[in-house]
């Protein structure tokens, strides 16, 4: 940050508790949104959303960038590299945040050093979905028949890492069974196998699962979350269903570079909490599937803690490696 940029944010702290002078200061340009995988997928699209929505109350343009790669880590090396001055924002998801620091050795930032929490987001229900050849039409008979065949059953996965990998393996992990994986090269393509009968069963998001339920091409057994989910509150929970204490999701949080000034902190926090509150952005949002959360960076920190040390134990418990 330069000199001068400095003073003008010093200048602006006096008035933090007025928007309008606090907006003097920052931001002067337009913000970078950067999203940590490819274009298109339910990250993307939330991302988007929320850069319309906090650039125009911001009032400066937010611009999405999509660095995706390694299980999302390239995008959040970027942001822990740029300037801690509020202009770059990531929104990262769990299977980076919590899981990879978990997999992948020598990477190349500490989250916790390097990146600064701003809210957690939105989170995403899991579906643990079979392929309707597979006889067993419950969670009960599901158990039974993997533990009749263990390492025989099949279970696809976005790729070695991912929220649909980890909530497998707790999964096994809380039922004592032993699944065979086959990982994909992401979301769609996991899905798409799965359709193909080209494995078993796979935890699918559940927005994407339910139309191949109505058709039949796909058998929901129970959804991931602690509780019901509204897009589908007749689909128990696999914890009501015998997994006991299973809670597994897709939940997405925002960062800032660590050393960001606390007045540009509050006013990136601020504009996301009135975006996933706007009414238009909120039910885009739950259109999507996805449950809109929002927190402040105290109830974030709390829960990126139990979130890393649950996905931990299961990668050392269920002796998860990517080779």
């Amino acid at each position: 940050m330069t000199r001068v940029s400095r003073r003008s944010l010093l200048a602006g702290l006096p008035a933090l508790g007025a928007r309008p002078a606090l907006a003097q200061a920052f931001p002067a340009r337009p913000i970078t949104l950067v999203i940590p995988w490819a274009p298109g997928g339910s990250t993307d699209t939330l991302g988007r959303l929320l850069a319309r929505s906090m650039g125009a109350d911001l009032g400066q343009p937010m611009v999405v960038e999509n660095r995706g790669g390694a299980s999302g880590t390239i995008g959040h090396a970027y942001v822990a590299r740029s300037a801690p001055d509020g202009y770059t924002l990531l929104l990262g998801t769990n299977s980076t945040y919590a899981i990879a620091p978990h997999l992948m050795a020598n990477l190349p930032y500490d989250q916790g050093r390097a990146l600064a929490g701003v809210s957690l987001v939105a989170r995403s229900a899991q579906a643990l979905c079979l392929h309707p050849s597979a006889p067993p039409r419950t969670v009960a008979e599901f158990v039974a028949y993997a533990k009749a065949r263990p390492g025989a059953v099949t279970f696809s996965s976005a790729g070695i890492g991912a929220s649909s990998h980890l909530a497998t393996e707790l999964f096994m992990a809380r039922t004592g069974t032993r699944l065979e994986h086959v990982p994909y090269r992401g979301g769609g393509p996991s899905a798409q196998g799965l359709l193909a009968g080209e494995v078993v069963c796979s935890f699918v998001d559940l927005v994407t699962a339910l139309p191949f339920q109505r058709t039949g091409q796909l058998r929901v057994l129970g959804v991931s979350t602690l509780t019901r989910s509204e897009l589908a509150p007749d689909v128990p929970t696999l914890a009501e269903l015998g997994a006991e204490g299973f809670e597994s999701s897709t939940d997405c949080a925002m960062f800032l570079p660590a050393g960001t000034p606390a007045p540009v902190q509050a006013a990136i926090a601020a504009a996301l909490g009135r975006a996933l509150r706007e009414p238009a952005t909120r039910r885009s949002i739950i259109e999507m599937g996805i449950e809109p959360i929002g927190s402040d960076a105290a109830e974030l920190a709390a829960y990126l803690v139990r979130e890393s040390d649950k996905w931990g134990q299961v990668i050392r418990s269920q002796n998860i490696t990517l080779g």
